[in-house]
């Protein structure tokens, strides 16, 4: 997410011929002098039979993958006297060579070059595949050469064009194509209780039997989510560029993430990880929806590993290697049964006993439970309600919600956050203040429901949210009311 600066040091003196590369290499980058020398002999300049040290430095950060090979086979060009040392001086350079020459894309350009233009590095000489996503970067200059050849005729004069993109294509996601509300009957609970989550960036967790429509509703979600500000659309497009999952290296993510892994996902897969730490997808969900259905069948440390993720917004990997920090803050829409069956609570079809429900239950831990803003419960569907006329649309909500997204984005703009999901500590103090009657029906449902220090917090923020959907400025009696029923369903199952 972070770029940092690698300088490329060549020297070339006599002794047995040989390229070494030194500064913490991994395999990849070690195989680049197969690579580099034969680019170099294919474009016209034979290596002489010298000694060549190559330093990465600081040496005490570990180097990985082929976005070496181009400096590097520019560095020895520069020993050989082909090169004038000056033209490089400031140049940020990376891209991986074809034994012929040309230049082969890589994956991150985004936060190099973002990194590279804040250090000060305006020129920046990417492979073409690369470069309409470096020229993403306010500020730089971007030179894409087809190969090596071009490359070396640039540094002697005959000097490339600089890469002219078109406009920057970036605008609010409009929802089109996505799957609609209005397909929805009945449920109009849950469907508030959605926008409340969509509106404010809160963890939202659906209870019912098979068949009532939790699925379907979670993934109308994205439908409904507000579009991201310029800010949150550069990290999202960042944290894909590093994995490598860039679709459209033309333009910046501007629909917001939606990540469904299936429930035997790993713990690894799910936090990130490997030997070099990846994002996993807590971090491909950033300032979109992490969806897991059926969450008890997630594996209990799995669904552990969330924990603080969800509360810090970001999720730090550390290995022998290195230790990564990838920013995470998601909104969580998670649906269960309330029980092995299914049918706990929906008349006298369950077949399950006292002791294999809470034990399904049990599978979900208080802490985590406690993390979660909303719970709401999702009933069977009656025969009355796919009469019903004409449903509410995902435009229809998103317009409310997109209201108080930018009730929000004004009131925050100079706190660093974008939703009332991520107010904390003194924040919470500032923004959700009360009148004297909700303060007493506020402590009545505290000590009445035995709530912790983040539930009662969790309410305050759910009120701010309701506030800011009815377009009031202070928060009142029925904003907390409603805040509570939103997170009174746990006392129902988790007795």
């Amino acid at each position: 997410m972070d770029g940092t600066r690698i300088e490329v040091e060549v020297d070339m003196v006599g002794g047995m011929p040989g390229i070494d590369i030194v500064g913490l290499p991994d395999s990849a980058v070690k195989e680049s002098k197969e690579r580099v020398r034969t680019a170099l002999r294919n474009s016209g300049a034979v290596i002489p039979s010298k000694r060549i040290t190559v330093n990465l430095a600081p040496a005490d950060i570990r180097k990985e993958g082929p976005a070496y090979d181009l400096p590097i086979a520019l560095g020895i060009l520069v020993s050989m006297g082909m090169l004038p040392a000056p033209a490089l001086e400031g140049v940020f350079i990376a891209g991986e060579l074809s034994l012929d020459g040309k230049l082969r894309p890589i994956h991150g350009v985004l936060p190099m070059v973002h990194s590279a233009v804040a250090g000060g590095s305006s020129i920046c000489i990417v492979p073409p595949e690369n470069a309409r996503e470096a020229s993403l970067v306010e500020g730089a200059r971007v030179i894409a050469p087809e190969n090596l050849g071009q490359l070396i005729q640039h540094f002697k004069g005959k000097l490339l064009q600089e890469y002219q993109p078109e406009p920057l294509e970036y605008a609010t996601a409009d929802g089109s194509g996505l799957l609609d509300f209005s397909d929805v009957r009945g449920q109009e609970g849950v469907k508030r209780a959605l926008k409340i989550s969509a509106a404010g960036g809160h963890n939202i967790l659906l209870i019912g039997p098979p068949g009532s429509g939790k699925t379907m509703m979670a993934r109308r979600m994205p439908g409904i989510l507000g579009g991201l500000a310029f800010e949150q659309s550069l990290d999202v497009t960042k944290i894909y560029s590093v994995a490598g999952l860039i679709q459209n290296k033309g333009r910046l993510i501007d629909q917001r993430p939606f990540r469904s892994p299936h429930h035997t996902i790993s713990y690894s897969a799910l936090v990130g990880g490997g030997k070099i730490p990846r994002p996993g997808e807590v971090s491909l969900a950033h300032n979109g929806v992490l969806f897991l259905d059926e969450l008890p069948e997630f594996a209990r440390n799995v669904l552990e590993a969330l924990r603080q993720p969800m509360e810090d917004g970001n999720v730090t990997i550390s290995r022998v290697n290195s230790t990564i920090t990838y920013p995470c803050s998601f909104v969580l829409v998670a649906s269960m049964n309330p029980c092995p069956c299914g049918y706990f609570g929906d008349g006298d079809k369950c077949s399950c006993t006292e002791r294999n429900v809470s034990k399904y239950l049990d599978k979900i831990s208080g802490p985590l439970l406690d993390r979660i803003d909303i719970h709401v419960e999702a009933s069977r569907v009656n025969y009355e309600d796919f009469n019903e006329g004409k449903q509410e649309s995902s435009a229809e909500i998103r317009a409310h919600v997109e209201k108080a997204q930018e009730i929000q984005r004004k009131r925050y703009k100079n706190e660093k956050i974008y939703n009332n999901a991520q107010l904390s500590g003194g924040l919470i103090d500032k923004y959700c203040s009360l009148d004297e009657e909700s303060k007493a029906l506020l402590k009545r449902v505290y000590d009445a429901m035995d709530l912790s220090a983040r539930g009662y917090h969790k309410i305050l923020k759910l009120a701010r949210t309701i506030a800011d959907l009815d377009g009031n400025q202070n928060i009142n009696a029925s904003h907390i009311a409603e805040a509570v029923q939103c997170r009174a369903l746990d006392r129902k199952y988790w007795r």
